[in-house]
């Protein structure tokens, strides 16, 4: 049978068109699915013990912090002390006029000397009747002697006293530190009038160092960590270890010590209120500065699980993958809050695990990969295995 023959631009476009269904069809067969094993970068789980530690609010309360108030009445003579400047138990603060005190105690030193004088005649008088008693002096006269002699003996008591109140009030016209710290700016200026006792305070004197800081925790999870240490998964350390983070983020590892555990729960908030002390020589924390406490209680057994290789699902599940018999396996993690850059996981994954940490972008349930090992940093940088492996020499 004889072909006519075709042009031979219809000869080459035929020829074309066969070209580009081999290609096509040879693409076909090298679909993703057919694609060898991905790589990833792994990292082997294993359990370690690992700080249980709790973040609290709290906020910072004086050591010992006092009013200072005139317990005498008159008039500001001098101010002495220098606001913010260190102060010792018993510095003069102020001076109050002390010349009506003074003339106060003078009377009340001639009042005891009357009443000794008094004391004595009647002392002799008693002693005379006595020797004369029932030859010229009666009964009664000795028995009235001595009451005389009581009487007197009483007076010289009261004018005691009153001697002792004279020197109190003059002492108290200087008015002293009661604490150890530092004392505000004053409240009053020379030559004004203070009454005993006022209700308003010349000023105020605050000890901060040490210091006290007053944390806040709940009821429910001080139950929650009891039940974990009764049930041997936390061991609790002999002596907390508390560090504070102030208002600036700035870390203040002084230590601290627990004073008061809290005894009762909040009817309002159903919180447990407990106090700690802290040095404070630099004057860094001041009263009423709210601050974070970061407390660790004890250590627990767990498997740390880099933050970077889990996501959390639209369930709120926390998940990540390892790597099963060359496959990558999704696994749903329990954890129980957070280590550094890691999730502290009690469930979920195993002692050996091969952690998927890196190739993780498009990474499918059940498809396969070609695991390497690999380092993270402390950065959360990943890094080969090998390459941290010294060369041989």
């Amino acid at each position: 049978m004889t072909f006519p023959s075709l042009p031979f631009r219809t000869v080459a476009a035929m020829a074309c068109a066969g070209f580009l269904f081999s290609a096509g069809h040879a693409a076909a067969q090298q679909m993703p699915g057919s694609a060898g094993p991905s790589d990833v970068g792994v990292v082997a789980l294993q359990t370690t013990e690992v700080p249980y530690t709790v973040t609290l609010p709290g906020r910072a309360v004086a050591f010992e912090q006092t009013d200072i108030r005139p317990r005498v009445e008159g008039t500001i003579e001098e101010i002495v002390y220098i606001p913010g400047h260190p102060l010792e138990v018993g510095d003069v603060l102020y001076r109050i006029e002390g010349d009506s005190y003074e003339a106060e105690l003078a009377a009340a030193e001639a009042a005891v000397a009357g009443a000794e004088a008094s004391v004595t005649a009647a002392k002799a008088t008693l002693e005379r009747y006595q020797k004369l008693d029932g030859v010229g002096v009666t009964r009664e006269s000795v028995e009235t002697a001595e009451v005389s002699l009581m009487q007197a003996e009483a007076d010289q008591r009261s004018a005691e006293a009153a001697l002792r109140t004279a020197q109190l009030n003059l002492k108290r016209t200087e008015i002293t530190s009661p604490i150890q710290g530092v004392a505000d700016v004053s409240e009053v200026s020379v030559g004004a009038l203070v009454t005993a006792n006022q209700s308003d305070a010349l000023t105020t004197v605050t000890r901060l160092d040490p210091i006290y800081v007053d944390l806040t925790e709940s009821s429910a999870r001080l139950l929650r960590v009891r039940e974990q240490i009764d049930a041997g998964d936390l061991a609790q350390s002999d002596k907390l270890q508390i560090d504070l983070t102030l208002e600036n983020g700035a870390t203040y590892s002084a230590g601290g010590t627990l004073v008061s555990p809290g005894f009762s729960v909040s009817s309002t908030t159903g919180a447990v209120e407990f106090r700690i002390q802290f040095d404070n020589p630099d004057r860094k924390i001041l009263p009423g500065m709210f601050l974070r406490a970061n407390i660790q209680i004890g250590n627990r057994n767990a498997i740390l699980v880099p933050q970077r290789a889990t996501t959390r699902s639209a369930s709120g599940d926390l998940t990540a993958f390892v790597v099963k018999d060359g496959k990558a396996k999704k696994v749903v993690l329990t954890e129980a809050g957070s280590y550094q850059n890691a999730w502290v996981v009690t469930e979920g994954v195993a002692d050996g695990d091969a952690l998927v940490v890196d190739g993780l972008r498009n990474l499918r349930d059940g498809a396969e990969v070609a695991p390497t090992s690999v380092t993270i940093d402390e950065n959360g940088v990943v890094q080969s295995a090998a390459a941290q492996t010294p060369a041989a020499e």
